[in-house]
């Protein structure tokens, strides 16, 4: 029996009404995009219909997932909740603080060790709150929650950009920062843009070297980086049915790359099958009885275009394998030109290293294929020439091809086995030399490869391909082996080629585990104690930031006057200080060390008005925050762009800054700034920003009626005894100001709750 198996058939009881009712007010025939969608208003029925790209609607997802890198913090927030369980199912998955070293047993018990503590939080805290709790060493998130939590027609968050992995199972599964997982976790409704639409038809059918990623390189180079922001992908067609529910997955999963808000596939057989396999059988009876509404409307595929807002369509009995990159997922190659470019741009040929696994390409499907490669490298007498990694995606996956044989074919190849993790796919990857920053090439079948991304050496050219090119270049040892083409000299001396790979798209003798790594929570948490140590550096409980005081701000000093891009990166790094990320003072340390200031050009030098001298950024505003004194931070166009990362708006309230004024803010980070109890705040005069100097001292008037639609007026105080009087805009809701008044979003909820 599958996880929630109740949870999912209340889901499945309400969906056909709420469809009929979202048909009613659309006035037009469904996409399966919109059918999830109006099916989780927060609200409930639909009655409305909603503008694509400009409409904010309240959700009211299904699940919360999270990983352990980011569930530290948003586990921290939640505590403070004033909840006893979760309101809705949840689950932590620890697969982000195993690094990479010499092989899965010594670097999954170096960080159980190192780790400890962090473990041992997150193993209580989601003990006392009714949340799963997946071991080290269980797998990968979004493996994980494919193989047990996702289902068709569902919707789900999960704090961590890859999350769409679940859209292989034909659910809505969208990546979100910390801040977002606490509200659904406390109850509160989850507001997203309404997406735009795309519609991916796929027609024909895979054969040969050609594999689902294949579908998701090709259509990154169609797209870019960019393309896919603000959207939603639906894949459909024929040829959408032939594809196994874990190559469905890999394509959603790399969504991400392309910007996209997630990705779907419609509910069929090869889901289905996945289901049942899975142990979740009812699940598959569940969807089958509803299964015209866990796909678009038949007039939605007989004129798509109709329909979406844009519409692409790649042949699959046409599509070659692709290599992408180096340092961008987009750039797209076809295996047939790949090695052209290769000896055009000069980039290195000698393949240094091929790796296979993660989140994106661990299934068994994945690696059967995959393995078929390596048999036939044994059988005619080939060996890796290039290092060669294999990533398993869960213990179940690990196990059952332990047992299949296809981790024996890769190690007698050369492959190193690592732990069940993310590791160099995160950058967790201790490679050796890659301090010297040589220049040399490698290929994953991952979905990242960013400059540093695998290993922290800028010089190292990342590219992605499926499992079964990544085997077959690391057999050859370079990346102008074209396996469809070409042949290989074996250790005889002779010529030989490799045959085009297979696999089962499912274990013929079934899955298998002995201990998946799972940990169910108490059914009653209240005796449990949540661990963590005073006096650790790793972890922090969390005190509640303090209420408005209830008059007007007076005195802020500028703390920072940001120039250009600042991105969360800017304002939080990640990197090193990941570590931290669930003691909110230590990682407060590294506070808008990124950004540049306006008055210098330089990064993380800001004049300390108490002594006149300049300083790091986050010791200048703890001392005025040792000094009772309070700031203000100031920011050019798309302040807080990028990764939606709590720690970006904790931390500055935490050092004590009350206001961030700018030209203009992302969306998520000016929510996650609200959710803090800050003032986010634009200039009514975008030029206003040229005003501000660095000795400024700064007031905020019109807080003692502050409402809705209203502007703030801003009184900058320069050091000469002149001042400017501006307007300051901002979005706050009702809602909204009710948390700034209470000191924070969740200050709220513990008051609604006590009050209850």
């Amino acid at each position: 029996m599958a996880f929630d198996i109740d949870m999912i058939k209340a889901v499945y009881a309400r969906i056909p009404d709420r469809i009929r009712a979202a048909r009613k007010a659309v006035g037009k025939p469904l996409t399966l995009i919109e059918k999830i969608l109006y099916a989780h208003l927060y609200e409930g029925s639909p009655t409305t219909a909603f503008a694509r790209g400009e409409s904010y609607v309240d959700f009211a997802p299904d699940r919360v997932a999270m990983q352990d890198a980011t569930a530290q913090m948003a586990l921290l927030q939640f505590m403070h909740a004033g909840k006893a369980q979760t309101a809705v199912p949840s689950t932590v998955h620890c697969d982000h603080l195993i690094q990479a070293r010499v092989g899965a047993d010594n670097d999954l018990a170096a960080a159980v060790d190192i780790n400890k503590e962090v473990y041992d939080f997150l193993a209580s805290v989601s003990n006392k709150y009714g949340i799963g709790f997946w071991k080290p060493g269980a797998g990968i998130i979004h493996q994980v929650v494919i193989e047990n939590y996702a289902f068709p027609g569902g919707m789900m968050i999960g704090t961590d950009s890859h999350t769409p992995n679940a859209g292989g199972l034909g659910m809505i599964a969208i990546g979100v920062g910390g801040a977002d997982a606490v509200d659904v976790m406390a109850g509160m409704a989850w507001e997203l843009k309404f997406p735009k639409m795309i519609g991916v038809k796929l027609t024909g059918k895979l054969s040969g070297w050609a594999a689902p990623k294949d579908i998701i390189l090709k259509v990154a180079g169609i797209l870019t980086v960019k393309g896919g922001t603000g959207c939603i992908l639906e894949y459909f067609g024929e040829g959408a049915e032939t594809l196994s529910a874990t190559g469905k997955g890999t394509i959603c999963n790399m969504g991400a790359e392309i910007g996209a808000t997630t990705s779907v596939f419609a509910y069929d057989s090869h889901m289905a099958d996945y289901l049942k396999s899975t142990s979740r059988a009812d699940v598959a009876a569940a969807a089958d009885a509803i299964r015209e509404h866990l796909r678009s409307d038949a007039e939605v595929y007989a004129d798509p275009a109709k329909y979406y807002d844009q519409v692409i369509e790649i042949n699959l009995s046409e599509l070659e394998p692709h290599v992408n990159g180096p340092f961008t997922p987009d750039l797209a190659w076809p295996i047939s030109k790949f090695a052209a470019a290769v000896r055009e741009k000069g980039w290195p040929e000698k393949l240094d290293a091929g790796l296979i696994g993660s989140c994106t390409n661990s299934s068994y499907e994945d690696l059967d294929r995959a393995a078929s490669l390596a048999k036939q490298a044994e059988a005619k007498k080939l060996k890796a020439k290039s290092e060669f990694i294999v990533t398993p995606g869960s213990e179940m996956i690990r196990y059952t091809i332990a047992r299949d044989g296809q981790l024996d074919a890769f190690a007698k190849i050369g492959g190193l086995v690592l732990a069940n993790a993310c590791g160099p796919c995160i950058g967790q990857w201790a490679r050796a030399g890659s301090d010297k920053q040589p220049k040399n090439s490698i290929i994953t079948s991952y979905n990242r490869n960013f400059a540093k991304r695998a290993d922290g050496n800028p010089n190292t050219h990342a590219f992605v391909a499926s499992p079964e090119i990544v085997t077959a270049l690391a057999i050859a040892g370079k990346l102008t082996f074209n396996p469809l083409t070409d042949s290989l000299t074996n250790e005889d001396g002779q010529s030989v080629k490799l045959d085009e790979p297979r696999g089962s798209e499912l274990p013929p003798k079934g899955f298998d585990v002995k201990d998946p790594g799972y940990q169910a929570p108490a059914k009653d948490g209240s005796a449990v104690q949540v661990l963590v140590d005073p006096a650790s550096k790793r972890l922090q409980l969390l005190d509640p930031f303090s209420a408005w005081s209830g008059n007007d701000y007076t005195g802020l000093k500028l703390l920072l006057k940001a120039k250009g891009k600042c991105t969360t990166d800017h304002i939080s790094m990640a990197g090193p200080w990941l570590k931290f990320r669930g003691h909110l003072d230590k990682i407060s340390d590294n506070c808008f060390i990124g950004a540049i200031n306006a008055f210098n050009d330089k990064a993380d030098l800001v004049k300390n008005q108490l002594t006149g001298e300049y300083g790091p950024v986050p010791s200048t505003q703890r001392a005025y925050k040792k000094a009772g004194i309070s700031s203000v931070v100031v920011g050019d166009e798309n302040y807080g762009e990028g990764s939606s990362r709590e720690h970006a708006a904790m931390e500055p309230r935490h050092l004590g800054v009350r206001a961030i004024l700018v030209r203009s803010f992302a969306r998520i980070h000016e929510t996650n700034l609200k959710k803090q109890g800050m003032l986010a705040l634009t200039f009514a005069n975008k030029a206003d920003y040229d005003l501000v100097q660095e000795d400024d001292t700064v007031d905020i008037q019109g807080l003692t009626n502050f409402r809705e639609g209203q502007p703030l007026t801003v009184v900058l105080h320069h050091s000469d005894g002149t001042s400017h009087t501006i307007k300051a805009n901002h979005t706050y809701n009702s809602g909204q100001i009710e948390w700034f008044k209470a000191g924070s979003a969740l200050n709220l909820i513990k008051q609604q709750q006590t009050a209850k």
